[in-house]
């Protein structure tokens, strides 16, 4: 496959799936990998929506790791969307995935019945969205509210951190909007956002059903959190065990090999 300047393949270390990366924008994380795996449990033949697709690592781990029939990637930055368009033709996934360009805000204003756009094309796309038609969301939005954090220089990396196109609260209104009845929403996001993240879900009438807080080490504070929510269910929150990245000696613990689908060093 030809790549363009500054491009690269990566290898996810997983089935032999390999991902288009850009040096310059926003590549993935562990995280991507976490929330992937922590969706895993989606019931066979199942239709989703990963919101924010960015290089489709999460869909493309999340085809791999189950027997799903079909994820719709929604990106709005088009350099990234058409990026991932290639990784999904890279591994063969295209029965599967579909890359979409698309401003997740443009779903919401179709909801509101306003601002609906005039660009015909995105109406068109828009249509491939219909209401509570999806069994699952997943989603690794960005973390970052507008002015707070490192300000990056490039746009690509901006966007991807900060809330500067789409903010949580547009991200779980458009989950609500998508997901059928008893529907699903993964995401992985930063602990100091788990209050917003709740009181959000359940306005939006999305249960929080299972949390797990993710550590770097153990004597470390939480980085991440992945949270799942269910539409329409009644309230009964589990609190599953940590997850840790590291052991005391640097090395990734047996569950993160385990994750990656690779046994653990020996020294």
């Amino acid at each position: 496959m030809d790549l363009k300047e500054d491009e690269r393949i990566d290898d996810l270390e997983y089935n032999n799936l390999k991902i288009i990366q850009n040096k310059n924008g926003f590549c993935f994380g562990i995280d991507s990998v976490l929330i992937s795996d922590f969706a895993k449990e989606v019931k066979n033949n199942s239709i989703g929506v990963d919101l924010g697709v960015g290089t489709g690592i999460i869909s493309i781990l999340l085809t791999a790791k189950t027997k799903i029939s079909k994820i719709i990637g929604v990106e709005i930055q088009k350099e990234v969307a058409e990026m991932a368009r290639r990784s999904v033709e890279l591994n063969n996934m295209q029965n599967k995935i579909e890359i979409i360009n698309l401003n997740i805000k443009e779903i919401i204003n179709k909801t509101k019945k306003e601002n609906l756009s005039d660009n015909l094309e995105n109406n068109k796309i828009i249509e491939k969205l219909p209401r509570e038609e999806f069994d699952f969301v997943v989603t690794n939005p960005p973390y970052k509210k507008l002015e707070t954090g490192k300000i990056n220089n490039n746009e690509y990396k901006y966007i991807s951190r900060h809330e500067v196109t789409a903010d949580l609260a547009d991200f779980i209104e458009v989950s609500r909007y998508l997901l059928k009845d008893k529907g699903t929403l993964y995401m992985v996001h930063r602990p100091e956002r788990l209050v917003d993240i709740v009181e959000l879900m359940r306005k939006n009438k999305i249960e929080p059903k299972k949390i797990r807080l993710v550590y770097s080490k153990v004597d470390k504070e939480p980085a991440l959190v992945l949270i799942k929510g269910i539409k329409n269910a009644r309230p009964f929150l589990k609190i599953d065990k940590p997850l840790v990245i590291y052991d005391t000696n640097g090395e990734y613990t047996d569950e993160i090999y385990d994750i990656y689908g690779k046994n653990k060093k020996i020294n």
